[in-house]
């Protein structure tokens, strides 16, 4: 058996998020209408007063005998945005739809039919009260000014910190050392010696000179960290200003006094 479950929503936007829920549990994308009421009355029917008619014939014939029900749909509708309907295969499946489109925003049709008798309920007991003050007495309205105070944030100034990399120059002094061959000749005079006859020879001596040289390396440190945060103050401030009020001043009339004053003369 085919149930239709139908949900209106104020937005487009929330009936479109509930479609997409009814998709991703199971429910067929061709059994899912969304609609734009004021265009899709519009379109139909090409005036106001038409797709006002086509709404509340669609309800009466929805929910048959229960007119109550028909005419509290049919006065959400008028002030919905979009209308999804969705028809399922089973009164669980129904109730599972029912339970989607209300998680997503759907309007209580009921509740928003309640509030709106109680406000027109009110409004006519207005209507009616100050009718009555105007046809047996005159009153005069007392006004009087409360002073509110509250609160709200506004920016007073800031700061911008900004981190940059600059270069200096810099010098430090290191000793180094350099070796350096030095050849001395001297004028010798004595025989020769077994150990002469045995250098007697070509032969040649090699001496290779050493230096130091400067190497130079750089290692990073950290040296300082700078926080940056925010100190919170409360302070009080005293608020004056001018409220006004209505005051009423009552003045007696002595007409009687008046007349006896007229009669002695």
């Amino acid at each position: 058996m085919s149930h239709t479950v139908i949900g209106l929503f104020d937005s487009r936007t929330e009936a479109q998020a509930a479609s997409q829920e009814l998709v991703h549990q199971g429910f067929a994308q061709e059994s899912i209408d969304v609609s734009n009421r004021n265009t899709s009355a519009a379109a139909t029917t090409g005036s106001t007063s038409g797709s006002g008619d086509s709404i509340s014939n669609f309800f009466n014939s929805l929910f048959g005998d229960d007119q109550t029900t028909a005419r509290n749909y049919t006065e959400a509708a008028s002030d919905a945005d979009a209308i999804l309907t969705v028809h399922a295969d089973s009164a669980d499946r129904a109730r599972l739809a029912a339970e989607i489109l209300d998680r997503n925003g759907a309007i209580d049709v009921d509740g928003r039919a309640s509030q709106s008798s109680q406000q027109n309920f009110s409004q006519s007991n207005a209507t009616t009260q100050n009718t009555a003050n105007v046809q047996g007495e005159a009153a005069i309205p007392v006004i009087e000014e409360e002073l509110q105070v509250g609160k709200r944030e506004v920016e007073r100034g800031g700061a911008r910190i900004r981190s940059r990399v600059i270069e200096k120059p810099v010098e430090a002094s290191i000793r180094l050392r350099e070796e350096h061959i030095v050849v001395n000749r001297r004028p010798v005079n004595r025989a020769v010696t077994d150990s002469d006859l045995t250098n007697f020879k070509e032969g040649e001596i090699e001496l290779t000179e050493r230096a130091e040289e400067a190497v130079v390396g750089k290692q990073a440190r950290v040296v300082e960290e700078v926080s940056v945060g925010k100190n919170v103050t409360e302070r009080e401030q005293t608020v004056r200003d001018t409220v006004r009020s209505t005051e009423v001043d009552v003045e007696e009339i002595d007409t009687d006094t008046s007349t006896r004053t007229a009669s002695n003369r």
